[in-house]
């Protein structure tokens, strides 16, 4: 074959468009490839000129082109790009490469070689769209090949990791994240999408660099090859750490509402118990203080009578826990200093649980308490038995049974509450650490329910903790709880500070005050009024009684010149003891009044007091505590 007839084939069958042109840009040739493209014959180019078969889009014949150019010039043009025009008016990109040939010394024409770029042209520019786009989303987007290595990361993937992308493209998890733990599990999801071939939804707790957390929700999805191959995976992350946040304190809130409205309705139940029970307790007390007062020592039933009082006082105790649990037992609220109050009731169970070390560490300028005193002290002497037992069944006894009190000044800022927001101020902060057997964190959020205990039965009533936390509460405070099995417990107790001093309290012993005069007394317990007009009498009153406030405003406002003090009940049917008490302070305006209730004073006892009540006295009282608080009322001026 000839040379000749060897170039025609090789031209024929090139991808790339051929066309020849002499030196007036008169088309000589086109191939085969040309004709395609251009939609033109080989008879029908020759002889024209070369811009009307094959037009630049921005230039005319008159214009230099790139042609005129290469044959001005007698030089070799490679690889520049330009913009044609078909037969049907469409534009091509073409990657044009023009070649002068010559004779004699001189151009006499031309050999163009292009190749169509239009499609690649087309996916650069949708690439750069797609790679825009990425680069502008507000999540974080990012590619990895099969050793979870990535090979693209946006914009937003690198900000959440805090590096460039040169210290990100090319490394795994392993060398980009700050928490290896973190970075495990990142490549344990990628291994699952290898491996299963399926997307894979997760939400992710990840650390950036600079220490700062987020939450992502993320999509990871398998990239395949034109063969089904897995070649890598694809990843779009949320960062949800706002909602993330937004969703727990809702929860937080949630559980703060429920818990409140639980202890809520078990208070109301508990009080109400309480206060049922008391009233009972009275009759007791009262019927077994009338079979006392007409007997000695020497009677048969003596001792029998002293113990049915004794067990009434027993029972007195557990009603006081309920009500201090329904936040119906503080009464007698004043200045204290919770640091005397620790160091004196430490002493006194110190004395009776010597197997106990009792450490104590005392902040000098403690801040002042409003508190009932007779309440923190229980409180107190409850969670010191509680500790004293938790050490007492511990397995580790080279701990040692170590009992440790602090106290110290705090604000608002240093409480850690999880399930409330404190009001802002200064709290006096109370410790007590004991090294006993722990709680099981399964039963920490049920330990100050009512009647709940770990204890085996006769040991514990379950509501030592229950009251502890109702007085807390009570007092405006918190309570927290941290404990480790085996490792010990600690409460915290929060309590709000006051600018005031505390004072000094002087205990007094009583003794039955004899008296004269004549007393109303208002009870709808039918026992009550019997035991309780019975035991007044004993004492020297003349009693009168009535069974509700509304037959109690009648019979005083008949003898209200002859009534020298009322002994008031609180909850009666028909009008309860508040309205009963207004009436008649409107009769009488000098009326005295001895409140008397089986809760202990709450909110509307409290009220009671405000408006000018003389006293009051919590169920069941004794016919000595009776004597001594009536006479304090009558003895005022």
């Amino acid at each position: 074959m000839k040379l000749n007839e060897i170039y025609k084939v090789v031209l024929k069958n090139m991808r790339e468009i051929v066309y020849v042109c002499d030196i007036d840009m008169n088309l000589l040739y086109i191939n085969p490839a040309a004709e395609k493209l251009f939609g033109w014959s080989l008879q029908e180019v020759l002889g024209k000129k070369c811009h009307e078969v094959i037009g630049n889009e921005n230039l005319m014949c008159k214009d230099l082109c790139s042609i005129e150019k290469a044959n001005s010039e007698g030089r070799y043009i490679s690889h520049h790009e330009e913009k044609l025009k078909t037969r049907f008016g469409d534009v091509k990109d073409m990657r044009v490469s023009i070649l002068p040939f010559y004779d004699s010394g001189n151009v006499i024409g031309t050999v163009v070689i292009m190749e169509d770029i239009t499609e690649c042209k087309r996916v650069e520019k949708e690439n750069k769209s797609y790679q825009f786009i990425v680069e502008s989303a507000r999540d974080a987007i990012f590619f990895k090949d099969l050793k979870s290595c990535y090979v693209i990361a946006n914009t937003k993937t690198l900000e959440v990791f805090g590096l460039s992308k040169e210290k990100v493209i090319g490394k795994n998890d392993y060398e980009i994240m700050p928490v290896k733990e973190e970075a495990g599990k990142n490549i344990e999801d990628d291994r699952i999408v290898f491996k299963t071939g399926k997307p894979k939804e997760i939400t992710r707790h990840m650390t950036g660099t600079d220490g700062k957390e987020y939450w992502f929700q993320a999509i990871k999805t398998p990239q395949f090859d034109n063969k089904g191959n897995i070649v890598g995976l694809g990843g779009i992350a949320r960062d949800v750490t706002e909602h993330k946040l937004a969703k727990d304190e809702k929860a937080k809130l949630e559980k703060q509402f429920l818990q409140a409205r639980k202890m809520k309705a078990v208070g109301t139940l508990a009080g109400g118990i309480a206060h049922d029970f008391n009233n009972i307790l009275m009759g007791i007390q009262g019927y077994a203080s009338l079979m006392l007062s007409g007997i000695d020592f020497s009677h048969p039933h003596y001792n029998k009578l002293k113990g049915i009082k004794k067990q009434v006082q027993s029972g007195a105790k557990l009603t006081k826990q309920l009500l201090g649990y329904a936040r119906r037992g503080r009464y007698e609220v004043k200045p204290i200093s919770l640091n005397k109050l620790v160091k004196e009731t430490s002493d006194t169970f110190g004395r009776i649980r010597k197997e106990i070390t009792i450490h104590r560490e005392l902040a000098e300028d403690l801040f002042v308490v409003e508190a009932d005193q007779g309440q923190i002290e229980q409180v107190l002497l409850n969670l010191y038995i509680n500790a004293a037992d938790a050490m007492t069944v511990c397995a580790d006894e080279a701990a040692g049974r170590n009992l440790i009190l602090k106290t110290m000044n705090t604000t608002h800022v240093n409480i850690k509450g999880k399930a409330y927001e404190p009001v802002p101020g200064n709290y006096l902060l109370l410790m007590v650490t004991d090294m006993g057997i722990g709680i099981d964190k399964k039963i920490q959020e049920n330990i100050f329910d009512p009647f709940f205990t770990t204890k085996e039965m006769g040991r514990g009533t379950g509501l030592g903790l229950a009251s502890v936390y109702g007085i807390v509460k009570g007092h405006n405070g918190y309570i927290e709880v941290e404990s480790k099995k085996e490792k010990g417990t600690t409460f915290s107790i929060y309590l709000p500070a006051s600018e005031k001093k505390f004072l000094k309290v002087v205990k007094t012993a009583g003794q039955l005050i004899k008296g004269a005069g004549t007393v109303l007394l208002i009870d709808d317990e039918d026992a009550i009024l019997e035991v309780g007009k019975a035991l007044l009498e004993i004492i020297g009153y003349r009693v009168l009684t009535a069974r509700d406030g509304k037959e109690a405003v009648e019979i005083y406002s008949k003898n209200k010149d002859n009534i020298d003090i009322v002994l008031l009940d609180m909850v009666m049917p028909n009008m309860d003891g508040s309205e009963a008490y207004d009436r008649m302070k409107e009769i009488n305006p000098g009326i005295k009044v001895l409140l008397s209730s089986g809760y202990s004073i709450n909110s509307q006892a409290a009220k009671i007091l405000e408006r000018g009540c003389d006293g009051f006295i919590q169920k069941p009282f004794s016919v000595k505590e009776l004597s001594i608080k009536i006479m304090e009322i009558l003895c005022r001026k």
